[in-house]
């Protein structure tokens, strides 16, 4: 029960890739109490049925969700898509957000200014409040500190999806784990956060469970390098 001095927690939607740092943004939210994260915030390529840009399932997605005990709002972009045809959609997002009586929309994002603004302008007027749990400059602390920490704390994750402009092929589908980190080329952020390379979150605190995985294709399109990864079955 609420009170003045001990309000009820504001419900929030999270913004949802399914990789590390949306994952992190989740678990660092939890130990917030002013927020409750009500439901994860996806969207969803319509054609392929993949998380855009990670290139993720939608069945991991899925199982993803199930992990973290949230529903699941899911945005099915067309393919192409363009900004508008995003906008409009995502705006869509932010009036039902309102109406369910959502305070705000949290998003994984680091350091990237320009993005930051982006997503406050996006909002500006919805009555919905940003909110950026895990941009470092607030935390005080650098993106390889972050990933440390992450992976100290339990988080593991596979890359999906790489810019081979940044990273050498071999990289697509490797853990996310302190040997990737120590074969990172120094212009790489650890993070990834400049889009060197995106990741599927499998295991940490923000699951009740791990998502067994098997590696799948290894396909290069639209001038990324995509680590395809499937759901391991259930034992009988």
């Amino acid at each position: 029960m609420s009170s003045p001095t001990n309000p009820a927690p504001r419900r929030i939607l999270l913004s949802w890739s399914g990789g590390k740092d949306s994952a992190w943004a989740l678990h660092l939210l939890r130990r917030q109490p002013q927020y409750e994260v009500a439901a994860l915030l996806t969207t969803i390529n319509q054609r392929f049925r993949r998380v855009a840009i990670h290139g993720t399932r939608e069945e991991l997605l899925d199982l993803q969700a199930a992990a973290a005990g949230l529903p699941l709002w899911k945005v099915d972009l067309p393919f192409p898509c363009s900004n508008a045809d995003y906008e409009s959609r995502m705006a869509q997002v932010c009036a039902r957000a309102v109406a369910e009586g959502f305070h705000g929309i949290a998003f994984g994002d680091l350091f990237l200014e320009d993005i930051r603004a982006y997503r406050i302008a996006r909002l500006a007027g919805t009555g919905l409040e940003p909110i950026f749990p895990v941009w470092t400059r607030d935390l005080g602390v650098t993106t390889a500190a972050l990933a440390r920490e992450m992976l100290a704390a339990g988080l593991r994750a596979r890359l999906t999806c790489i810019d081979p402009r940044a990273l050498d092929a071999w990289f697509a589908g490797r853990s996310f784990d302190a040997a990737l980190l120590a074969d990172l080329p120094a212009a790489v952020d650890p993070c990834g956060e400049r889009g060197e390379f995106h990741t599927f979150a499998c295991a940490g605190p923000m699951f009740a469970r791990t998502i067994s995985l098997l590696p799948g294709e290894t396909v290069e399109r639209d001038n990324f390098i995509y680590a395809d990864l499937l759901p391991a079955p259930c034992p009988l």
